[in-house]
């Protein structure tokens, strides 16, 4: 009888010590809040906005890494001196770098040249190191041949994501949503709008939204210049150019992306996505980024037309991150102009959506 016995028992020690740190992490965190935006009461609509900017890395993005991370450990993947490597462009590689500094391990963030110099500055405070590259195209094959050099680890957020979260439950995303919402007028959300990035969040929602039997819809917004519209829209993949709203939309469409348990997609144009992110900031005194804005756009459409149809109900979409990490960029006039972004009309638009 023969058999081979790799069994390490510092190796297998420290991964159960791992695992429990990165949980600690989530049970020092009480569930994000869930802010009532200042709708009419009359119009028979509530508008809720989910707030993951308050997660301990400032983003969304903070529950995928916990997810990643936990993921790779269990498989194996993650040791004590393995080098982390992600494609990024930015909040996921914040969330990382906060991770891997927790577990003591080395970090390699490969993001486009164009990330915001804030989300580098933040990388770089937990200790990663930003790997640029001009082509956002490139950062998978980068990432690749770093993991390759370095012995490290690609964690890969575009391939694993729908796969790294436990859609069934577990306090993730979409759980959390529909327990928070148990008490209101409409306790069942009409829709839930969220963006696209690695195609992970909607999964999971979509999943759950099904497996518990709601009939919730699901609205994908998407940025314009992003794959996941065109390739939705056609049903065959189309390339994008990239997407100058950070955080969400691609150049292709991800492995994670789950087109079939999403009721509606929404493609929305850069100039109202950065708008709506002003709107909010004036309407609620909450700083949101550009991806939150796409968000919002998208939640306002179907409020009119659920107002034109006589529909009550309720609408969920998420604050995503923070605006202070894009001051420089759409928080910036300067910045605007320089790009040919007149958000003026749009801005318009939507303060006379509450006034009508």
């Amino acid at each position: 009888m023969k058999y081979v016995d790799r069994h390490d028992p510092v190796t297998r020690a420290w991964t159960a010590d791992a695992i429990r740190a990165v949980e600690a992490d989530a049970n020092r965190s009480c569930d994000t809040h869930l802010h009532v935006f200042p709708l009419p009461s009359h119009w028979g609509v509530d508008l809720y906005l989910k707030d993951e900017s308050v997660h301990p890395t400032g983003s969304l993005k903070h529950r995928l890494a916990r997810s990643l991370f936990l993921y790779g450990l269990a498989n194996g993947w993650i040791g004590p001196t393995t080098t982390i490597i992600e494609a990024s462009s930015g909040s996921t590689a914040v969330s990382e770098a906060y991770f891997a500094r927790l577990l003591g391990l080395p970090f390699i963030a490969v993001i486009p040249a164009t990330t915001s110099p804030e989300k580098r500055e933040i990388i770089e405070f937990y200790g990663g190191k930003c790997h640029l590259v001009d082509d956002p195209g490139t950062i998978y094959a980068e990432s690749h041949r770093l993991a390759a050099e370095t012995g490290g680890h690609y964690m890969d957020q575009f391939t694993y994501a729908e796969r790294a979260t436990d859609w069934r439950g577990n306090n993730n995303i979409a759980e959390s949503i529909f327990q928070q919402m148990s008490l209101e007028r409409h306790p069942e959300p009409s829709w839930i709008v969220v963006g696209a990035g690695t195609g992970g969040t909607s999964a999971t929602i979509g999943r759950y939204i099904r497996y518990r039997r709601h009939q919730t819809r699901l609205c994908v917004a998407d940025p314009e210049g992003s794959a996941f519209y065109p390739s939705w829209e056609s049903g065959d993949e189309h390339p994008g150019s990239g997407s100058r709203i950070e955080g969400i939309g691609r150049p292709r469409v991800e492995p994670s992306f789950l087109p079939t348990v999403i009721d509606r997609m929404t493609q929305v144009p850069d100039a109202l996505s950065i708008a709506a992110m002003h709107w909010v900031r004036e309407a609620t005194r909450r700083d949101v980024g550009g991806s939150t804005g796409t968000n919002m756009a998208a939640a306002v459409q179907i409020i009119k037309e659920m107002r034109a149809n006589g529909e009550r109900g309720s609408v969920v979409t998420l604050i995503c991150d923070g605006g202070e990490r894009y001051r420089d960029t759409y928080g910036s006039a300067t910045w605007l102009a320089e790009k040919g972004i007149d958000i003026t009309p749009h801005l318009a638009e939507l303060h006379q959506f509450l006034l009508t």
